[in-house]
């Protein structure tokens, strides 16, 4: 017997007949698919644009990471991947935007580790609970920042910029591009490891901060790659070493604090970009998020951006993601604890 055609009385009229067979055969095949969704256990994903909310200003290393990927997603979906910057509050505005925003994969995240990590130590009423309220998607890259000082400061490696701070106690400063960021936080960990009592002076971003260094106002700040190695190759500025324990691809010739031998995990510890979600995202979507960041991995375009950014590529998996989340948080916040700072 045909599945698709039940048996049914003689005496109904043709048309009866038509309309019934009709009825039968389109809930079989309703059945039918959903029947095969349920076994490939896949949610139609995307069914509508996907935004991707970065919160920070247009411009900025983020920023431009997130419209490569966006691109690439766009091109690989075959759907609207368009990128919201809402900066503001040390990312806070934009990283709560999505923490609030419903979980189906349309709303996605790239930030700093600043907002999906480590403002939960520096600020005690955060809108959001960045372990709970976001989802792990892929670390996207990690992002080294370099210890930069101005040319008339008589040290070209760490060990000597160490006698160096130490002879000058009460007489330097440092610049970072904001409170609280890890140019702050490092910045503050060395002046108090030294004993130097440094002078800490807070810019409104990156760029005036390393101006005023190359104009001889600081002796000394942590920066990040991309910003300061135009001024290190043009020797505006002396690069002494990298935060972090791997060398940047585009300072290959500047060692690691680390292999300098300061091993202390403030000068081990390193910023990187991310992707996250809301919250309690379906399975099956993470997958298939993850799936595609694996292949845009592969995309040339998105590798050379991640290094022009002076980044290292990771993309990797949530879990992994999850456990270098979880294997740096003890360090953050420590380093927050160490810097004494807090900015409620």
């Amino acid at each position: 017997m045909n599945m698709h055609q039940p048996n049914l009385p003689k005496n109904l009229s043709a048309l009866k007949r038509r309309t019934l067979l009709q009825g039968a055969a389109a809930w079989s095949g309703a059945s039918l698919l959903g029947t095969a969704q349920a076994q490939a256990g896949k949610t139609a994903w995307p069914s509508k644009p996907i935004r991707i909310i970065v919160p920070y200003n247009a411009g900025g290393s983020t920023d431009v990471v997130a419209r490569t990927i966006a691109d690439g997603m766009s091109k690989r979906l075959g759907k609207p991947v368009v990128v919201d910057n809402r900066g503001g509050a040390s990312g806070i505005l934009g990283t709560d935007a999505v923490a609030r925003a419903p979980a189906d994969g349309h709303t996605l995240l790239v930030s700093l580790s600043t907002s999906m990590m480590v403002n939960q130590f520096l600020y005690s009423k955060l809108p959001y609970n960045p372990e709970k309220d976001l989802e792990l998607i892929s670390q996207i890259a990690t992002a080294p920042i370099v210890l930069v000082v101005h040319p008339s400061v008589p040290a070209n490696n760490m060990q000597e910029l160490l006698e160096y701070v130490k002879a000058h106690k009460g007489k330097l400063s440092y610049g970072s591009w904001g409170q609280g960021s890890q140019a702050h936080l490092v910045g503050a960990y060395l002046s108090n490891a030294t004993g130097a009592d440094m002078t800490h002076v807070a810019y409104k971003g990156e760029a005036p901060m390393l101006q005023d260094l190359i104009g001889g106002q600081l002796q000394l700040c942590f920066a990040g790659v991309a910003g300061a190695r135009p001024f290190v190759d043009a020797g505006r500025l002396k690069a002494i070493g990298l935060v972090g324990r791997e060398r940047a691809p585009t300072l290959p010739k500047v060692a690691t604090l680390h292999e300098q031998g300061l091993t202390d995990s403030a000068y081990s510890v390193v910023g990187w970009i991310g992707m996250g979600a809301p919250a309690g995202i379906p399975a099956d979507v993470k997958a298939q998020l993850s799936s595609l960041v694996k292949e845009l991995a592969q995309d040339p375009k998105v590798q050379e951006q991640l290094v022009n950014t002076g980044g290292l590529a990771v993309m990797g998996t949530p879990q992994a993601f999850r456990e270098a989340y979880q294997r740096d948080a003890p360090a953050w916040k420590a380093l927050v604890a160490s810097a004494n700072v807090k900015l409620d």
